[in-house]
């Protein structure tokens, strides 16, 4: 698939595709400033494509593991080669979304000044899910689901403190944001857990219950309300406020015995945030 050179082009492009993959970060990231918006899409865009590898319901684990592997190794040499990520994916173009497909693209849209640590932190996570598919996704313990949540999501958190600081000297706690990150993982463990069974898959430590996952994901989740209490932009406040929102609400319905919140409930939480922050 040809890189495209249009920026008005891939900007639309971009916005699109998110709109498509993330009704979570959709809302809070068009919301954001110009640059920042940029930023943070596209970081999302670039963990989203190698997240759509690891998750792949067809691909093998060895092609799983060479594509992230590949990937990673790509994304840290410098100057950045989008045509040597085109040429990997190409005989998977069949198989791969157009989310994956177009990583160089979602790179390209980052502004330039911040683009080294999106590129960072996607090569660590590609590698990271390449560990984690080799390993069967086999977790035994709290701290083997610590590491495999701190790659998959606890790194974004890292990467959105990287990005805060970029945008207006924004100094966040990056320990707060892993667990921003984690607790937002969890969220999605505890409304997923069954669909996973479904599939040979639990990401439930051996010997933890329900509740136990519950407990972790409510630790994660206070650590969270903390990163946030600490940010002053209000562009980044909302950012982070409007996930974590249904993060505690989705919280909430499941300990209420339903799978996820209604859409009417959503709206209105996203709509209660953004009039409590702007």
């Amino acid at each position: 698939m040809s890189e495209r050179n249009n920026v008005h082009e891939v900007h639309n492009d971009a916005i699109d595709i998110l709109k498509e993959t993330s009704r979570t970060f959709f809302i809070p990231i068009s919301l954001l400033s110009p640059g920042l918006k940029e930023s943070v899409a596209s970081a999302y865009l670039c963990m989203r494509a190698i997240d759509e590898i690891e998750d792949h319901p067809q691909l093998e684990p060895q092609v799983k593991r060479n594509l992230l592997y590949s990937t990673s190794e790509i994304l840290k040499t410098k100057p950045f080669d989008g045509q040597a990520l085109h040429t990997i994916y190409a005989p998977y173009q069949q198989s791969l979304p157009e989310v994956t497909l177009r990583l160089s693209d979602w790179i390209s849209y980052c502004p330039e000044e911040i683009r080294n640590e999106v590129l960072n932190s996607t090569s660590i996570m590609a590698e990271g899910m390449g560990d984690w598919v080799k390993k069967d996704w086999n977790i035994k313990t709290e701290e083997d689901l610590d590491q495999y949540t701190y790659t998959v999501a606890g790194l974004v958190g890292v990467m959105l403190t990287d990005i805060w600081k970029w945008y207006d000297q924004t100094k966040a706690n990056k320990d707060l944001g892993i667990g921003f990150g984690r607790g937002l993982q969890a969220v999605n463990i505890l409304r997923n857990y069954k669909e996973d069974e479904e599939r040979g898959v639990s990401f439930f430590p051996e010997g933890w219950t329900l509740d136990d996952m519950f407990e972790y994901a409510r630790r994660n989740l206070d650590l969270a309300d903390r990163y946030v209490k600490d940010l002053k932009t209000d562009t980044i406040v909302n950012f982070c406020q409007i996930p974590l929102a249904l993060a505690h609400g989705t919280m909430k319905a499941l300990t209420d015995g339903r799978e996820k919140m209604t859409r009417n409930e959503v709206n209105d939480m996203v709509s209660k945030v953004i009039t409590k922050t702007s």
